[in-house]
């Protein structure tokens, strides 16, 4: 058996554990993130929703249960984690914009709004600005974008349909780093001599540097280019995971990417060693503390049954709801169902509460009374609660 070790081992490769993983090395840590394969982030539009309901996230921080984990991280920390985050994404190449305390309304896909926090810089001006003048652009065979759609809504619009060859979101992103596709697109654009001030594209100029193709469209034509998040699964998030994971390597964090933890060992009240399943030789992954962030039931942390809810890592105690009948609305599209609060309830310091592990924190959306659905916290619970639960290692490493 091959044996490795850690000052810190995170489990799960969401926006939790990598946020959780990018401090923690950060700080100067030697790092371990295991992740059974690629998170739910890459499914999400890019934006970071932080609390939707109102004009301010703020405002509604106070009026939340005691118990949800927004309570935990406090106003102050939640501040201290979005920083960060827009921070690292600086560093990464892809810089965030917005304000935590301030929500933005963008162009959907289907010509309606969209209440988010923070936003890639691609996305910044992807307001329906009431008395602009907006040109849609649209790739031939596109699935997942509507631009008549978007200039039904919008007064003073337009749209033209370009053909990239291709259909995919995808596949029309990776065309955007050709150079070549980008001077015949550019071309193809400058010639439809627009009158319109702003010019919208579905989200897919590029997948590594998506901001100097936006730049180079935009100088070229002398127009303000931007994107417009398709239906998920979009290339933003896809670039906001991505970026992440580089960014953690080139911080000398160790990824095992595609493994899955097989069993793990404890002895006086701490976790000592996770062992990862594999084909040839099993791993032994030691660490001085862990912190669990495998997600809930999409991304498998949790799992139900009929009568029961189990956690999939550590079988730690799982809050369940009430009893399976009343876990569903009776309107299925209605907010906030029941099972939207199972999860891991933690204590103060996100150590799971019940049990004895003292080196074992968890985060994200595996927490119990998260009521991600309900309160449109997504990927700023997430990284708040992740760098709360780094935190808290910090200091018991320190």
């Amino acid at each position: 058996m091959s044996v490795y070790e850690y000052d810190a081992v995170i489990i799960g490769g969401g926006a939790s554990g990598l946020t959780a993983s990018l401090y923690l090395s950060s700080r100067g840590y030697k790092t371990a993130l295991i992740s059974k394969g690629d998170p739910v982030c890459c499914l999400s539009t890019g934006g970071i929703d932080v609390l939707n309901g109102s004009d301010s996230p703020f405002d509604l921080l106070a009026h939340l249960p005691e118990d949800h984990p927004y309570s935990l991280v406090g106003r102050e920390a939640l501040i201290e984690a979005l920083s960060f985050f827009m921070e690292i994404m600086g560093h990464a190449g892809l810089p965030y914009v917005g304000e935590p305390g301030k929500n933005r309304q963008i162009i959907t896909p289907i010509g309606t709004t969209k209440s988010t926090g923070l936003v890639p810089c691609t996305m910044a001006d992807a307001d329906l600005a009431e008395d602009g003048h907006l040109h849609v652009v649209s790739f031939k065979g596109i699935k997942d974008f509507y631009p008549s759609y978007i200039t039904s809504r919008i007064k003073n619009s337009a749209f033209s349909v370009f053909d990239a060859k291709v259909a995919t979101t995808l596949g029309i992103a990776a065309r955007f780093e050709d150079d070549a596709f980008l001077d015949a697109f550019i071309s193809w654009l400058h010639d439809l001599e627009i009158p319109h001030d702003r010019v919208a594209l579905p989200a897919v100029l590029g997948i590594r540097d998506p901001v100097s193709v936006m730049e180079k469209i935009s100088s070229a034509t002398g127009r303000q280019v931007f994107e417009i998040p398709t239906l998920p699964p979009s290339i933003p998030g896809l670039r906001l995971f991505r970026a992440l994971k580089r960014l953690l390597q080139a911080k000398g964090g160790h990824l095992y990417w595609g493994r899955e933890v097989s069993s793990f060992e404890s002895q006086a009240g701490r976790i000592e060693a996770v062992t990862l399943s594999t084909t040839g030789r099993p791993s032994r992954v030691e660490g001085k503390v862990f912190i669990l962030s495998t997600g809930s039931f999409v991304s498998g942390g949790l799992f139900a049954s009929r009568d029961w809810i189990r956690e999939t890592v550590f079988g730690l105690p799982v809050f369940v709801p009430g009893e399976r009948k009343d876990w569903f609305n009776t309107d299925f599209f209605a907010a906030g169902h029941a099972i939207e609060k199972a999860g891991i309830e933690v204590d103060g310091t996100f150590r799971p509460k019940l049990t004895k592990m003292d080196n074992l924190f968890a985060c994200g959306s595996i927490l119990a009374h998260s009521e991600i659905l309900k309160y449109q916290c997504g990927h700023g619970l997430a990284i708040s609660t992740g760098m709360a639960a780094a935190k808290m290692c910090e200091g018991m490493l320190s």
